[in-house]
């Protein structure tokens, strides 16, 4: 349905506009004077019919002969064009009709597929079905409301077959039902010109005057589109003077007055109201008028004039934005319906929103606020259930649209089979949520409820109002869980309303009773909220007996807040029972809080006992990885040693091997005084090695570290920064490979990529611009695939300045137009799968979830384009097979992410929690890593800590984890120990 009606008729604003060089001005022009000469024939046949024999129009050069039907004519040549080439199409007609054949059995399937309505209706009319593919259309009008092209369409092809008045009547009857789907001047402009070809009927006079008036109410106001509705209106009344001027000098004054000057007067009085209304183009019309008229323009049409010139400069800025923005100019439509609703012109406020709705037909809110616009303000009967009704068939599924339309039809007082009709329209609209379904069954049920006179013991509309709440329970039982695997009511509300109005509007609280204990069967018995209701209840319109009954049974099995429930007791017996009263209900309330306590000390324990395991198992990966990065840097030092000292790695592996971190060569230096010649080899060549004190090797290395340049951030160009990560280490030169990636959004002021203090890069850095939106224009690059893997780009904000800042840039809640595919093959490509979803509608955008290394995750998000098109693909591709894989469909909807709790919080939920270990806060952290050397280290006999000797019960923490001190020359005898 969105493709068709997206691609609606957008609004050609530019059309009417007073520029004298408007693209396509010259077609207008042909279009105007080829009207003109239509309308002139017709009223002028018509004239002749109507005055008399007095007037010979073959004088005028008119010929009866010219018919209103020159201007239409089938759209499709196939249907009228000889048969002698027919056997060149055999082949093709074949297919259409194995096309037309799987359209209409899928169409027995789900009649809501706009789509194929679309195309069977196509190849109807291309195969010449005159018959089936008005029974086609028909089907269709009566489910969906046809776009302008549809309607003008089926409105030519029965012109074309209309013969006699029979047919006309019926060509008539078509164009009131396409003037009431949306707001289509180009529809209103065919009806008038139709019409009048139909003059000379009797009443065709009428007619005609009465679908040009109804077209102005409609369509008069349009600033853009208006003008060609007055021009045409006027034109006709102008050729009923010409042809009338004749014969006027053989009539007696009294008929002159009568026809000929009554007729010039309603020209007239077109010229002044269209130049009352701010349209474009006003100076030609006010010009038009000033040649047109014999007399001086009254004073009083000159301040008219002038006072809509200026109406047409408040309401030009939004014209022009409605001009220069793309459709559906949804944000633009809102701004004007705002200014609109704020000058408070009933007229101009309904017409907005209809141009809104030619664009923006399957966007609920925008329906939802026009209906409620007119549910408020105006209150006009046919008007409201008109827009209510259209709704609907714009969206069939939104339930807060049919909720809506049946108050609005109780408020206007339609019959209740009509209303009941539209609520099993409503159950079979196909709704994407559970929960829209007991939504449409409560709006429902209220309405049973307020026809209902309760002040009778027994009623026709109280069985009904029974029978139809044993109905909705059962079709959300079987209908409703088959379908969403939940019933859509966990609180069962449609059951407390029930029983709500069985208490306290029929007094029947034995039927209350048994409501109730249904509700606790179905797992309320655990919430004390669903107690306290059925107790506030029975407290009301019950008994004291029952409700002790209640509360005795809530007080076994309530879980998540047994106090409240207990309280409520005790207060009860305070207030109402005996001292055995009293003392039974202090027993229970005290075994159930005791018991309660024990469990809640038992869930605690054993949530700490798992953040332990969890802190532990961190830790354990934290130390692996430690391990396995020293490992490889140990070999990697290895390798470049003996690359570069060939078999002098002989003699000094052991030691690499005792003290690897502490080992520093310096080539090309000249050995001083402290250096050590060893002997190596048999050739006895002696290698000499420069071996500082530590002192002096923490110096240098100190030294590496400051040369190595640090990059600088200024925080107050954030704005106009962008932060890239995920790119390869591997990357050579990421300055000149990533500027002419960045260099296409804008100019690029400079890339500061990261390197670790050996120079290898760390796979990101910072890209900073000249302007802001250089920057934001930038972010569209993120996940673009840079030499294998996909390239992170966010804003570059400070997080310690805003902690609550997200770089996900998703959507997390759900969205009915969005599907979520899981179980994809990690061979689908995103090509195969946007192949798969067109078929369904028209898919907006399509994400393949990747991991950082660009391997894809078998996950995927579709983006459809409304919300009906993405309930259709859900059940036409949930449980599809791609590539021996059964993929999951269904609508995006994200669980939650699960904030931590804090350690407050678990400690108040369930008594004292288990004692943290004497890493911090946050678990053993880097700084905690023993900083004495193996060499030193001397096994005890006491038991050891992570860093340390344990700790003895009088030494603090601090003092357990100290070591002993070690003096420079302790180092250097470390160091040369052999």
């Amino acid at each position: 349905m969105a493709t068709a009606a997206a691609t609606s008729v957008s609004e050609p604003e530019a059309e009417s506009k007073a520029a004298p060089k408007a693209e396509g001005e010259e077609d207008e022009v042909k279009a105007a004077r080829t009207r003109r000469k239509v309308l002139s024939r017709a009223v002028t046949a018509a004239t002749y019919k109507t005055i008399g024999p007095e007037w010979d129009p073959q004088e005028e050069g008119v010929s009866e002969s010219d018919g209103d039907d020159e201007e239409y004519g089938m759209a499709s040549s196939g249907e009228s064009s000889p048969g002698e080439y027919e056997w060149e199409y055999d082949e093709e007609e074949e297919k259409n009709q194995i096309e037309i054949e799987r359209l209409e059995e899928q169409l027995s399937i789900n009649i809501y597929d706009y789509n194929c309505h679309v195309d069977l209706i196509r190849l109807l009319r291309l195969e010449g079905e005159l018959t089936k593919v008005r029974m086609a259309r028909q089907k269709m009008s009566e489910i969906f409301p046809l776009t302008e092209e549809l309607w003008l369409e089926w409105l030519h092809d029965e012109i074309s077959m209309a013969q006699d008045g029979l047919d006309r009547e019926h060509v008539y009857s078509l164009f009131e039902k396409a003037v009431k789907d949306y707001i289509c001047p180009n529809i209103w402009l065919e009806y008038g010109q139709y019409s009048v070809g139909g003059i000379g009927q009797k009443g065709g006079l009428e007619k005609v005057r009465s679908v040009f008036e109804r077209a102005l109410s409609s369509v008069g106001l349009h600033m853009t589109k208006g003008l060609a509705i007055w021009e045409a209106y006027r034109e006709f009344e102008s050729a009923i003077v010409e042809a009338a001027r004749p014969i006027a000098g053989f009539l007696s004054p009294f008929d002159r007055e009568q026809t000929f000057d009554s007729q010039l007067e309603k020209v007239h009085s077109l010229f002044r109201r269209q130049l009352a209304i701010p349209l474009y183009d006003m100076e030609a019309t006010f010009a038009e008028y000033e040649e047109w008229s014999e007399d001086p323009i009254p004073e009083s049409v000159i301040q008219n004039y002038n006072k809509a010139l200026q109406q047409l400069e408040k309401y030009k800025p939004y014209e022009e934005a409605l001009l220069q923005a793309e459709a559906p100019r949804l944000a633009e439509y809102q701004a004007y319906i705002d200014f609109e609703m704020k000058m408070g012109d009933p007229a101009r406020v309904q017409l907005i929103f209809e141009r809104a709705l030619v664009e923006n037909c399957l966007v609920p809110d925008l329906w939802i606020r026009y209906s409620q616009y007119l549910d408020r303000q105006l209150k006009v009967k046919d008007l409201v259930l008109s827009v209510h009704n259209r709704a609907v068939r714009n969206c069939p599924w939104t339930v807060a649209l049919w909720s809506r339309c049946l108050l609005a039809m109780e408020r206007h007082g339609v019959d209740h089979r009509v209303i009941s009709v539209t609520f099993e329209k409503a159950l079979n609209a196909g709704f994407i949520q559970a929960t829209d379904y007991v939504e449409i069954w409560q709006a429902y049920l209220d309405y049973l409820r307020r026809r209902v006179d309760f002040k009778q013991d027994s009623s026709k509309e109280l069985e009904e109002l029974r029978a139809t709440f044993t109905r909705a329970l059962e079709y959300l039982k079987q209908e409703v869980e088959e379908r969403f695997n939940e019933s859509g009511d966990p609180s069962c509300m449609i059951m407390q309303n029930w029983a709500r109005i069985e208490a306290r509007l029929c007094n029947n609280m034995q039927k209350a009773r048994e409501l109730w204990d249904s509700i606790m069967t179905k797992g309320n018995a655990k919430y004390a909220n669903m107690w306290l209701e059925y107790y506030n209840l029975e407290r009301a319109h019950g008994d004291t007996q029952h409700c002790r009954k209640a509360l005795h049974r809530a007080v076994q099995c309530t879980s998540d807040y047994p106090e409240h429930v207990c309280e409520v007791l005790l207060t009860m017996e305070r207030t109402e029972g005996t001292l055995e009263d009293w003392d039974l209900a202090v027993q229970k309330t005290e075994t159930r809080l005791a018991r309660v306590n024990e469990q809640r000390m038992k869930a605690a324990e054993k949530e700490a006992a798992l953040v332990q395991q969890e802190e532990e198992k961190a830790e354990q990966r934290k130390r692996s990885r430690a391990e396995k990065k020293a490992l490889k840097k140990k070999r990697k030092t290895r390798g470049a040693d003996k690359h570069q000292a060939d078999e002098d790695d002989k003699e000094w592996g052991d030691d690499e091997e005792e003290q690897p971190s502490k080992r520093r060569r310096v080539e090309n230096s000249v050995p001083p005084s402290g250096a050590t010649e060893v002997e190596i080899g048999p050739a006895e060549r002696h290698v000499s090695f420069d071996v500082d004190p530590p002192s002096k090797q923490k110096e240098k290395v100190a030294t590496l570290k400051r040369d190595v340049p640090k990059v600088p951030h200024d925080s107050s160009k954030d704005s106009i920064t962008v932060f890239v990560s995920n790119l390869p280490y591997s990357m050579g030169e990421p300055d000149a490979k990533l500027r002419p990636l960045f260099e296409a959004c804008g100019e690029v002021a400079e890339i500061r990529p990261i390197f670790s203090n050996r120079g290898d890069f760390r796979g990101y850095c910072y890209v900073e611009f000249k302007d802001e939106k250089s920057a934001l224009q930038a972010l569209e690059l993120d996940r673009k695939t840079v030499e294998g893997r996909p390239m992170f780009v966010s804003p570059c904000v400070d997080k310690s300045r805003n902690p609550d800042f997200k770089v996900f840039r998703y959507s997390t809640a759900l969205e009915k137009h969005k599907l979520f595919v899981s179980g994809l093959p990690f061979s689908c490509t995103k090509e195969e799968l946007e192949e798969i979803c067109k078929a369904h509608g028209t898919v907006k955008d399509l994400r393949l979830v990747t991991n950082r290394a660009g391997k894809p995750k078998g996950l995927a998000y579709v983006e459809y384009e409304n919300e009906s098109q993405a309930s259709q693909a859900v059940m036409k591709m949930d449980g599809m097979t791609i590539k021996e894989n059964v993929i999951k469909v269904a609508i995006s909807n994200p669980p939650q992410r699960k904030v931590p709790e804090k350690p407050e919080a678990r400690k108040a939920l369930g008594g004292p929690m288990m004692p943290r270990q004497i890493f911090g806060a946050r678990g053993k952290g880097r700084t905690q890593l023993s900083l004495l050397p193996r060499a030193l280290q001397r096994p005890s006999a006491t038991p050891q800590a992570e860093n340390g000797p344990a700790p003895s019960p009088a030494v603090t923490t601090s003092q357990a984890t100290e070591v002993p001190k070690m003096s420079n020359a302790d180092f250097a005898k470390l160091l040369l120990r052999k």
